[in-house]
């Protein structure tokens, strides 16, 4: 174990040092390689092994471990990425080329509780069959994925299974030492020395308190000056009442007849009031009822008086005209809508009957229609069981089917196993070969790249003496402006400025005479309203003038 934990180490800490800005996948390779020349060649090829591979599919790998820090691993440590990389990497490409027994043995290697939270993450069924298979399917060709990755991780649950649950019961063993009787302190009593007896202190002097002034009489009183706004108040009261009198006796003088304002010497002294007031003759008032004064009406008032004439002129001709057309009594027409009425009410008493019987008629056919539908369920049910006992025998076939694949491929697995170490020199000897023919291609984009920059810099070596040899060029300073020259942009309608201001002046005098008209037509529209409104105000008067004529042969 502590073979593959130095090998997988040595893997982390390449992968750390890799920035994907920086770097390129081939030069870090070459870098990694000469930097582990002191490991063995077997720990040598397997480290670069790994690590190729974890650049090579690094966008397949950061969408489980960026899964993982987001969901479960939101309290592992960001130093452990690489680590969760590697194995990810291990468990995807390589668990089938290692065997599962090397491949218990890399994971008991690191430390336990970290593996088994990232296994049953990413072991879990649910995750391998929807995010993490939508995810790579982004990248690569949703059958390759499927083929090549997903069902492998599948094929291989049962025995990771196990490989958590072990790793979930020595990580209990481990966080749950025996925990050794820890040693009880014993209490000993404090050596204090006694109190002495407190002193009975002494009993303070009352404080003498001066003697408070009495409560002055004036606190019980009312102010004088309240007193006098009340003396005035009822003053003012008692001569408003004899002023309101005064006022209506003079009221009662005015309206009562001469004859009737003499009252007898009795009556006099009856009347007389108490007090003797100073009467003040006032002028008689003499009352005028106007006739006709003259109303001004807005337009509002004009039109609407001048629309209601004519609504009562429109119904008097319909009225004339219905009566020439020998409109007749009214009581015909009330019989007749009687008899339609009676008629309508036995129409709807027989429409109730018979939606009555069309509702028992509809009560029967649902209730056979319910029977049929119980027997019809009835034949379903036990066609569907017929239909399931088929579907369970298909069920077991399948499954005999399974397990003589799987027996199968145990088989083939077992064989392949046998052939690991000829296949894993052949894989390593190719990727030698193919880290080789990438570097030396790379090494001619490099001399091309080169290449491509000195002829850039020398031909901007060009255009910048090209530049600095117009600019030694004498420039004319001036810029002669004709004003009847067309620009020549290629644009539609386009004019000198010349033509643009002629036509802005003509435009200007267009808008001047439109102005003019518009003013001289809102003049002619007020002088015609006027006279309309003055025509209607004489129909309005002619129309006040047959009305009162009509009233007064009525009245008379």
């Amino acid at each position: 174990m502590a073979y593959y934990g130095k090998c997988l180490e040595a893997v982390m800490a390449q992968l750390d040092k890799f920035t994907p800005r920086r770097d390129t996948p081939e030069q870090f390779l070459e870098a990694a390689a000469a930097s582990l020349q002191a490991l063995s060649p077997p720990k040598q090829s397997f480290v670069l092994e790994v690590l190729s591979g974890c650049l090579e599919y690094r966008k397949l790998l950061t969408v489980v471990v960026d899964a993982f820090y987001a969901q479960d691993g939101r309290l592992c440590l960001r130093v452990d990425r690489s680590r969760f990389t590697v194995i990810c990497y291990l468990a995807t490409f390589l668990l089938e080329e290692l065997g599962f027994q090397l491949f218990c043995d890399i994971i008991k290697s690191q430390p336990v509780d970290k593996m088994c939270k990232f296994l049953r993450f990413f072991f879990d069924p649910l995750h391998l069959c929807s995010w993490i298979k939508d995810g790579w399917s982004l990248i690569y060709e949703p059958a390759h994925v499927k083929e090549n990755w997903i069902d492998p991780l599948m094929r291989w649950q049962p025995e990771v299974q196990e490989l958590i649950s072990h790793l979930e019961g020595v990580s209990a063993s481990q966080s749950s030492p025996l925990k050794t009787k820890a040693k009880v302190t014993e209490p000993k009593e404090f050596n204090l020395t006694a109190p002495k007896p407190r002193t009975i202190p002494a009993p303070e002097p009352v404080p003498v308190v001066a003697k408070p002034r009495p409560v002055p009489q004036s606190t019980y009183r009312t102010p004088k000056e309240q007193q006098q706004l009340e003396t005035v108040k009822r003053y003012n009261r008692r001569k408003a009442e004899e002023l309101l009198l005064r006022a209506n006796v003079e009221e009662l003088r005015c309206a009562m007849p001469r004859t009737c304002r003499e009252p007898t010497q009795g009556s006099k002294q009856q009347l007389q009031p108490q007090f003797t007031p100073r009467i003040r003759k006032t002028p008689k008032l003499t009352f005028y009822r106007p006739n006709n004064v003259p109303v001004k009406l807005n337009t509002a008032a004009i039109l609407r008086e001048g629309a209601l004439y004519q609504r009562q002129v429109e119904q008097e001709l319909r009225r004339i005209d219905k009566l020439v057309d020998g409109a007749g009594d009214f009581s015909e027409f009330l019989e007749w809508q009687k008899k339609m009425q009676a008629k309508d009410q036995e129409e709807q008493l027989a429409a109730g009957e018979c939606r009555r019987l069309q509702g028992k008629l509809s009560h029967e056919e649902a209730v056979l229609a319910r029977q049929s539908l119980v027997q019809e369920n009835k034949q379903r049910a036990e066609q569907q069981k017929e239909q399931m006992a088929e579907l369970m025998l298909q069920h077991a076939e399948r499954r005999l089917q399974e397990d003589r694949s799987k027996k199968e491929l145990v088989e083939q697995v077992i064989e392949g196993q046998k052939n690991v170490k000829a296949a894993q020199a052949k894989l390593v000897k190719g990727r030698r070969q193919t880290v080789q023919e990438v570097i030396e291609a790379s090494q001619g984009l490099l001399q091309r790249r080169a290449q491509e920059a000195r002829e850039e810099q020398r031909r901007r070596c060009e255009l910048i003496s090209q530049l600095r040899a117009l600019e030694t060029q004498p420039t004319r300073k001036g810029k002669l402006v004709d004003l009847t020259q067309i620009p020549g942009y290629g644009l539609e309608g386009e004019m000198s400025i010349v033509e643009l201001r002629e036509r802005l002046a003509r435009l200007k005098e267009n808008q001047r005479r439109e102005e003019e008209e518009k003013r001289d037509q809102i003049i002619q529209g007020k002088r015609t309203k006027s006279q309309e409104l003055q025509d209607k105000l004489e129909q309005i008067s002619l129309c006040r003038a047959a009305m009162g004529r009509s009233a007064a042969l009525e009245a008379a």
